[in-house]
């Protein structure tokens, strides 16, 4: 929005040239972003402890966790306000893609908010049935996966490609369809699963975050995308604007929600941040890139899915108990020490996954 009134002014001051910077604009969008959460996050806590709008403890859980009850949830929606006023202030409003990962990023917190709202507002411990969650989540999936693969104007912005493997690009043609879906789906469950700790996702979540951020404005020019082998998506790196808002949104938030957490984000949070991460990265090609900086999500989601399997086929538990954070948890770990490994895990595989670029 404001990059108009910045191409206005051009003709009356040349100065205002520099808002067609993305890397200027990425800037501003993450400290309009962190400002708003800054800002407004004590005003919702006091909201959202006025109303008892107050977390609920699984029973089975750690014992450590029944101080956690009460405390407000719901919190996520401050992160995808902070995000969407940004990227609106920020980013160019002509580029599809900014729309479509607004669209996905507002339909899967609706989805979480909903969620959230029966459990915490009308006390129904069940949420959201499943079948209807993941109904509307598969609908704003596929829908934005159909409408990427024939938005896509070129054959190798449906290509899948390897890290280290510069020559290998596989046109994967229709399946590009069930591909995006399973990314933007299985990153917003792998996120959500992985918010069961304070701070535990929303960091992650901001350095793959950023990352991605890097990886759009490389894809998006066509200079650096031919330099480093990758491919060019036109129009990718005005997402630089969208990722430079979710990392400031999510360090705001993070101000709030780091150990002792005084509020936690909830599935309106969990459920859009994972797939508004899933969207940028096939939009910009680089899904196993994604997987691989993404590491603790992914193995929070299989240590899940190995407990479930093996408890049905052998009735015999895997872990003490899933996601895995909780099995460090019930093996002796303080909270804090589970939180800040998995961090330092995480930077390790953004910087391995950004070392890839290179090494092809």
């Amino acid at each position: 929005m404001l990059l108009f009134l910045a191409e206005y002014l051009t003709q009356f001051e040349a100065g205002f040239r520099v808002f067609q910077y993305l890397t200027f604009r990425g800037i501003l969008g993450a400290g309009t972003a962190l400002a708003i959460s800054m800002l407004v996050g004590p005003t919702m806590i006091r909201r959202l402890n006025y109303h008892q709008v107050g977390q609920a403890v699984r029973s089975d859980g750690p014992e450590s966790h029944l101080v956690k009850a009460g405390t407000p949830t719901m919190g996520g929606a401050l992160i995808l306000v902070a995000i969407a006023v940004s990227t609106v202030l920020w980013a160019d409003l002509r580029n599809p893609y900014i729309w479509i990962v607004l669209l996905v990023t507002g339909v899967f917190g609706a989805v979480g908010w909903v969620d959230d709202y029966r459990k915490v507002i009308e006390k129904d411990s069940r949420g959201l049935p499943a079948r209807w969650k993941y109904l509307w989540q598969s609908v704003a999936g596929l829908a934005a996966a159909l409408y990427l693969y024939f938005a896509f104007d070129t054959a190798v912005t449906t290509e899948l490609y390897l890290p280290f493997f510069k020559d290998f690009a596989w046109q994967m043609g229709p399946l590009f369809v069930v591909l995006t879906y399973f990314v933007i789906v299985g990153s917003s469950n792998a996120v959500n699963l992985t918010d069961g700790l304070d701070g535990l996702a929303i960091l992650p979540t901001v350095l793959v975050g950023t990352a991605l951020g890097v990886i759009a404005y490389l894809t998006g020019h066509v200079e650096f995308s031919s330099y480093l082998n990758i491919p060019y998506v036109a129009g990718s790196g005005e997402l630089v604007v969208f990722c430079g808002a979710m990392a400031g949104a999510g360090l705001g938030f993070l101000w709030f929600n780091t150990y002792p957490a005084q509020v936690f984000m909830g599935d309106v949070g969990a459920l859009a941040l994972g797939a508004a991460l899933g969207t940028v990265a096939v939009i910009t090609r680089h899904e196993i890139v994604f997987f691989i900086m993404g590491g603790i999500f992914v193995l929070e989601t299989v240590s899940v899915i190995l407990q479930v399997a093996s408890f049905k086929l052998t009735g015999k538990r895997l872990f003490r108990m899933a996601p895995i954070h909780h099995h460090f948890e019930l093996k002796g770990w303080p909270e804090p020490r589970v939180i800040v490994r998995f961090w330092i895990i995480t930077v390790m595989l953004v910087l391995f996954g950004l070392a890839t670029l290179k090494l092809r």
